[in-house]
């Protein structure tokens, strides 16, 4: 019999996050409840599979919460979804670049965010279907540590960077619609805009380098990583 999955809510609404709690275990989860980030940081944030994280709260707020958990080896492939009355494309676009793997406007349905918990699950618990390393020349990103050297240095990248280089790097040649990287790299997610896809190419591209390069657009299509 499968292990039921572990997700922390932390919202500083009581009664939402005890609702949406409750709720989550009706579903077969195992849930914790924090109030604030304070107190989630009193939970071993390492144990759960999940966590569904309020941006707005008191003295830490959601995205300092995070912010600490991805700095933290520890938790920091612990998924997170931003659950926020926040809507604005700053505020999704921060978010998103911080390595969130999923944001939800407030209010929202309990379907809705059931079928976002569900893909995130399936997305980051299943094996790795990348090649352990995939490189060109100088550029190596480990899919397995989720890592990118150029020419020999470590280059920092937060998830989506991350996921939408792999993915190009994986597939020399191929060139990938806007449409099909949002889809891929941040599937179901209703508020994305081809804009996001841009603005991660363009910080990768001055990631990488001389590497940047080869990364080509096609106008009014979308990307592709060319030998």
């Amino acid at each position: 019999m499968e292990t039921p999955r572990r997700i922390l809510v932390v919202d500083d609404e009581e009664t939402l996050c005890d609702t949406l709690g409750f709720n989550l275990e009706a579903e077969g989860y195992l849930v914790d409840t924090a109030y604030s980030a304070e107190e989630a940081l009193t939970h071993n944030l390492a144990d759960y599979d999940l966590v569904l994280l309020d941006i707005m709260m008191g003295e830490i707020s959601g995205t300092q919460l995070a912010r600490i958990m991805k700095s933290n080896p520890a938790t920091a492939n612990v998924p997170v979804i931003f659950c926020t009355a926040k809507d604005s494309e700053e505020d999704m676009i921060k978010g998103l670049d911080m390595g969130a793997d999923d944001y939800i406007m407030k209010p929202y349905s309990l379907k809705a965010i059931l079928a976002r918990i569900r893909t995130v699950l399936r997305r980051t618990s299943g094996a790795p279907r990348e090649e352990p390393t995939v490189s060109y020349k100088g550029l190596v990103l480990s899919a397995r540590n989720r890592s990118c050297t150029v020419d020999g240095k470590e280059v920092k990248m937060p998830k989506k960077e991350f996921e939408i280089l792999l993915k190009l790097l994986s597939n020399k040649g191929r060139v990938y619609s806007r449409a099909e990287l949002l889809k891929e790299i941040w599937p179901d997610e209703v508020v994305v805009l081809d804009r996001v896809v841009d603005v991660n190419v363009t910080r990768i591209r001055q990631k990488i380098g001389e590497y940047g390069k080869n990364i080509v657009t096609r106008s009014g299509y979308g990307y592709a990583f060319l030998e």
